[in-house]
């Protein structure tokens, strides 16, 4: 005899109270009169302070997961997403919500995760450091090109005829890996990257160049990146499904034709089932293979496959905050004798850009990061500034940093450490513990990971200095820096 589950209810007049640490809306209701109590509803796109009809989607044993059907009574918190594109690309999810709305929501996301993880004597937590720029901020956008645009429900059971080209180059549809939303427009990225992802479109529908099928793997032009320098050089790289030399040298020509502003014009042809690039030679059809970032008078060289943070000007922001609770930066006192002044150790350097920041007061900075290519950047870095104290590892951290490797090149004075945000392992924090830095700063995109990781420091470090930095407006992600020092 089967046994139908019971349909999950329509809410009426649900009031939104708050903002989770993932982004999404909460409220607080009793799904059934017969329930006992009440439990946390998460809604995504809603607002503190919004009166909703809430359709429940999902329910489990200690929450539900729903969304909005009817807008019965905005919050006065609402505000107009400024993009055609908002609740559908997944790009942004607080659109809706004003800037100062979200700085508070992710100054909260990181004092609840310091006090209910972490739960370790802290200081006063600085206010967060917004963003100056909210939009047009980000420095690197990847779309991926589709044969077939994704349509809306709504817009496939109105029954009109669609009169647009059927490709599509935009983002996926989160959780869909082959459902592609064509975009006209991100609020994200520069004009001039508007004005570049528009020319190619359609510039291969005019020329009938074929739009990858993610299903078949068939299809000669696949994903396409464009990265944006504060220094003003833009690189563009296009990814082709298939060798067809001739069409791709003409749309090559024609991109640096149409677009003299573009200072590094490269293509990958990849054949494999997957679009990552990082086993793949990336072709330079015209200019250099790389744009450089610039910072304090360094230079950072930026290829294809180069990781750098993508908000430029705030990436500033943050490692001069890691600086400052270093005790590195202009303020701090540096001793004449470059051998008395601080040893430092860069943990998941990435490609050195901290390292070689913080190097011009350090008698050394000792950087480990996971990637080969990424180490090899963070060396080809300090050669282009003239750095010579620094050295840099490639390798697992828990496998690369060990008491052995610390005997070998010197007790640090300072630790550095930016991880991912799975946090560290425990045997990194079990060598930290041993190796005693007298300064710990530690950055993270995830307050929780990072909350776990300080209850296991707090035997040995205090928590002297909290200071949350907005990275991404319009997301719910957060950076978050904290400095400790020796018990």
């Amino acid at each position: 005899m089967s046994r139908k589950k019971k349909p999950l209810p329509l809410l009426e007049g649900v009031k939104i109270s708050g903002i989770a640490a993932e982004g999404k809306a909460l409220a607080r209701v009793r799904l059934r009169p017969e329930d006992e109590g009440e439990i946390v509803v998460f809604i995504p796109f809603g607002a503190p302070g919004d009166v909703a009809d809430v359709q429940i989607d999902r329910k489990k044993r200690s929450f539900a997961e729903g969304h909005i059907l009817r807008l019965v009574s905005p919050s006065e918190d609402r505000t107009e997403p400024r993009c055609a594109h908002f609740g559908i690309c997944g790009g942004c999810k607080w659109q809706h919500l004003p800037y100062s709305v979200q700085l508070a929501a992710k100054q909260q996301q990181v004092e609840d995760a310091l006090t209910r993880i972490a739960k370790v004597e802290l200081p006063a937590i600085s206010p967060i450091l917004g963003s100056e720029d909210i939009w047009r901020y980000r420095n690197k956008m990847e779309y991926t090109f589709s044969d077939r645009k994704w349509r809306s429900w709504e817009d496939i059971r109105s029954g009109r005829e669609f009169t647009d080209a059927p490709q599509a180059l935009g983002f996926h549809i989160p959780g869909a890996f082959d459902k592609v939303l064509h975009i006209d427009e991100c609020h994200l990225q520069t004009p001039l990257g508007d004005r570049i992802r528009n020319f190619i479109y359609e510039y291969a529908l005019a020329h009938s160049l074929s739009f990858y099928n993610l299903r078949e793997n068939s299809g000669l032009l696949r994903s396409l990146m464009i990265r944006t320098a504060s220094t003003g050089q833009v690189m563009v790289c296009v990814q082709f499904g298939n060798d067809d030399a001739p069409a791709i040298n003409a749309l090559m020509k024609a991109l640096h034709m149409a677009f003299p502003e573009i200072t590094s014009l490269l293509y990958v042809v990849n054949l494999k089932l997957n679009d990552t690039i990082g086993d793949q030679e990336v072709v330079s059809a015209y200019g250099p293979d790389y744009i450089e970032e610039e910072m304090e008078g360094l230079k950072f060289r930026v290829n294809a496959k180069s990781f750098y943070q993508t908000n430029s000007r705030q990436a500033y922001e943050l490692y001069k905050v890691a600086r400052r609770f270093a005790g590195l930066d202009d303020g701090a006192e540096a001793s004449e004798d470059a051998g008395a002044r601080p040893l430092v150790y860069d943990l998941y350097t990435g490609t050195g850009t901290i390292a070689n920041f913080v190097a011009r007061r350090a008698r050394k900075v000792v950087g480990i990061e996971y990637v080969e290519a990424a180490i090899e950047d963070a060396r080809l870095n300090s050669r282009v500034n003239g750095i010579d104290n620094t050295l840099f590892y490639a390798g697992d951290m828990k496998d690369v940093l060990t008491d052995g490797f610390i005997a070998e090149h010197g007790h640090p004075d300072v630790m550095i450490v930016d991880p991912p945000r799975a946090g560290m392992h425990e045997d990194v924090v079990g060598v930290i513990l041993r190796a005693r830095p007298e300064t710990l700063v530690y950055v993270s995109c995830n307050p929780a990971t990072q909350a776990r990781d300080l209850a296991m420091l707090d035997s040995a470090y205090k928590v002297e200095a909290v200071q949350p930095v907005d990275m991404f407006p319009h997301t719910h992600h957060v950076e978050n820096v904290v400095k400790l020092t020796l018990r």
